[in-house]
This record gives structure tokens, C-alpha cells and sequence, in this order.
């Protein structure tokens, strides 16, 4: 039900969002928001408003009156009527690009190019080659991008990967994220195979949680692949499910590397029980057994409306079952109950571009292996890779 949860996600930046404005410090970080998509209220608006070094600055459509029309809705001062303006203005600090997954390499690198940093929507690109181009922009320009993996930046995440370190050799790992049928209309950009559409990368979630569990690079190999296709073009996915294995490095002094047994499933049309009743309860999971125990995180992808860890002893059969809201740890307290993963990855993308130490960081590496490994699934399951708005045009 991962739709419903962002649906809920929106409502409770709202909320918060009405009742928490900070003061603005003088030289505050500027934001230019590409397109005008349904997520950039959750995603970057409502946590900007909470941020007291950061001002929503500018917008930008393909069509100035939407971006206007945005622009006065949320309080943005400044619309645009294409996103080459936005770019090219001075009163922009960094973007947020949540454009179709196609376009999310070709508009990285030309913010880059422009001088601004870039907070970018997952998934990073459309597969790997185009993943590196904008990895090289990065390093030539000298300019932050950090794809937007919300979810690793909250507490929960971290207190699950610390439990997950403590219970001994992993040896198996399983996640899962659907939607209900019916819940995507079929004129969604997520089924179009050119803007690299598929319920792999929309929940691309399944493999970067198992990835960041691990502490993981790239799979290894994909043992198995099977892709349940779109009734609407073969090429997309609506559901994958595969068995991934990666190599993990034994811990000091306790052996050498092994390897683990990953199964993911995505589905963007989740038959419902009988018939009729929609998984309400199917929230984004991931699950990990170890030696000594298993570990489960369930809805890691929005944990600040709900969420828990249950840690499940296999020698006593007894369940613990842990949450967490807030940091805490040897630098102390640090954020509120209330922010969602969303406000928590505005946190560490500005920490960075003011020269502090992030509490979390997506490198550009993973990233390089998250999109690698989605490439790997995809030909295992004998699907083309998606393609990039530029190999689109060239075709």
C-alpha cells in the first residue's frame, strides 16, 4: 500500500508544516524545484518550510502557468516557463529534480553544468552509463549531487542497520513493496517505457533496503528473474521478483568474505485477496536473518508515520519489538519526533552543502551500484534496459 502511505505522508507535512515555521537565518540556501510533480510537496516543500537555512526560491514547468499556479499555492517567489531559465538564474543555490525517471540523468548533468547542486529523486538515472556521465559532471564541476533516498536518512533506518550489526552472520534477506491494482491509472508516466517506467524502478526501494542492510555493493550474480509484464507495453515490469546474491565481508578476525541470498518482489498492481480486498496491511518490509536472529523493519519507507523493528530471537523464540523517532546518540539529541524521512534528507543535504558532517550520506558510488543493480535485474529477467531521454531522442 506504499500509494497510501505517501497519500498520508502529504498530510502530515501539512500539518506539521503549519505549525512548526523556524526563524530564517540571514544567507539562507536557495531552492529551484524542476517540474511540478506530485511529490515535491512532500518531498522538498513542506521540509523546506520546516528548515530554518533554506527559502523556497524559484519553480519551473514546461508550462509558465502551472508554475506560476505552484508558485502562489506554496508561497515560491520566483516561476519559470522551462527548466533551462530556472537554471540559468542566480537565485538558485541548488535543485530538487523530480522529473520523470528518463530525465533525471540529462537535467542532473545540466544543473551541474549551471553551477547549481542537485538533490536528486530516486532513481538516479535510467541505468548505469547514463549514472556515470552524471557522476563525471559532478567531479568536473565540483558540484554536490545526492540521489534521494529519503528513507535512509531517518533514525529508524539506522537503528535497524546497528541491531542488524549485532546479531551475527546474515544469511538471508527478503524485501517487499507493492500497490494495490487499479491504484496507478494506466496514462501514469510509471508505465511508459521511454521516460524508463517499471515497477522496478518506481520500487527501487526492494533493492536499495536490501543493499543498505547489507552495507552492500552491486549483487554478485542474479540467480533468478521473472517479470510480470504491463498489459500496456511488454517492455515494463508491473511486478518483478528476484533472487540476488552479494558478498559480504567477514567481519575482523572472523573469516573472509560469504555470500548472501537476497529475494526482492516490487508490484505496481497487487492483485487484491479474493478479489476485492486491497493488502492494507502490505507495507514496504524488509527482513533480514542472521545467525542469532531475525530482524524485521517494517514500512521502512515512510517510518515517521509508523513503523517497528521486531527482533525475533531464534534460540527463545521470544519478539522484541523496538521504534525510533529521533536521533539519539553520542552528539546528543538531534531533530524532532514529527519530521518525516523527507525533512530528515533536507537535514544532511544542507549539513553538506554548509560544510558539516552529514548524520547520512548516499554516495555517488551507491548509487552507481543501485542503478547497476537494476540493470542486472532486468537483463536476468530478459527486459531491455530503460532508456535515457537522450538515447530516446538518438533512437
Amino acid at each position: 500500500m506504499a500509494m497510501a502511505i505517501q497519500i498520508a505522508t502529504f498530510f502530515h507535512q501539512w500539518w506539521y508544516g503549519q505549525n512548526s515555521v523556524p526563524i530564517k537565518v540571514s544567507d539562507p540556501l536557495r531552492i529551484g524545484i524542476l517540474s511540478s510533480a506530485m511529490i515535491n510537496a512532500a518531498g522538498i516543500i513542506r521540509p523546506a518550510q520546516t528548515h530554518g537555512e533554506v527559502v523556497l526560491s524559484a519553480i519551473a514547468s514546461r508550462d509558465l502557468k502551472t508554475a506560476q499556479s505552484q508558485a502562489k499555492k506554496y508561497n515560491i517567489a520566483h516561476a519559470f516557463g522551462s527548466y533551462d531559465e530556472l537554471l540559468d538564474s542566480p537565485l538558485v543555490d541548488f535543485v530538487y529534480i523530480s522529473l520523470p525517471n528518463g530525465q533525471h540523468g540529462e537535467w542532473a548533468i545540466k544543473a551541474l553544468e549551471r553551477g547549481k547542486h542537485v538533490l536528486l529523486e530516486k532513481p538516479f538515472t535510467a541505468n548505469e552509463a547514463e549514472a556515470w556521465r552524471v557522476v563525471e559532471a559532478a567531479q568536473r564541476t565540483g558540484k554536490i549531487v545526492m540521489e534521494a533516498f529519503h528513507w535512509q536518512c531517518h533514525p529508524a533506518s539506522h537503528a535497524f542497520k546497528d541491531i542488524v550489526s549485532k546479531q551475527g552472520k546474515i544469511l538471508k534477506t527478503h524485501a517487499i513493496m507493492t500497490s494495490p491494482v487499479g491504484s496507478i491509472p494506466s496514462s501514469d508516466i510509471r508505465w511508459q517505457f521511454d521516460l524508463a517506467g517499471g515497477a522496478l524502478m518506481d520500487m527501487t526501494y526492494v533493492i536499495s533496503s536490501t543493499r543498505f542492510a547489507l552495507d552492500a555493493a552491486a549483487p554478485e550474480r542474479v540467480v533468478f528473474a521473472h517479470a510480470r509484464p504491463s498489459p500496456w507495453d511488454a517492455r515494463v515490469d508491473e511486478a518483478m521478483e528476484a533472487t540476488l546474491v552479494f558478498s559480504k565481508g567477514g567481519a575482523e578476525g572472523k573469516g573472509g568474505e560469504y555470500d548472501v541470498e537476497s529475494t526482492i518482489y516490487a508490484d505496481m498492481r497487487r492483485s487484491n485477496v479474493a478479489g476485492v480486498v486491497p493488502r492494507i496491511w502490505e507495507l514496504p518490509t524488509i527482513e533480514v536473518e542472521t545467525e542469532r536472529a531475525v530482524i524485521t523493519l517494517y514500512n521502512f519507507m515512510m517510518p515517521h508515520l509508523y513503523h517497528y523493528i521486531a527482533i525475533k530471537d531464534k534460540a527463545t523464540g521470544h519478539t522484541q519489538y523496538e521504534k525510533h523517532y529521533k536521533n539519539s546518540g553520542k552528539t546528543g539529541e538531534r531533530g524532532e519526533e514529527y519530521w518525516s524521512t523527507y525533512r530528515w534528507q533536507l537535514e544532511v543535504f544542507v549539513d553538506k552543502l554548509r560544510g558539516r558532517e552529514p548524520a547520512h550520506w548516499v554516495t555517488n558510488q551507491s548509487s552507481i551500484d543501485q542503478i547497476r543493480s537494476i540493470d542486472m535485474v532486468y537483463q536476468a529477467a530478459g527486459l531491455p534496459l530503460r532508456p535515457a531521454t537522450g538515447d530516446v531522442v538518438k533512437r
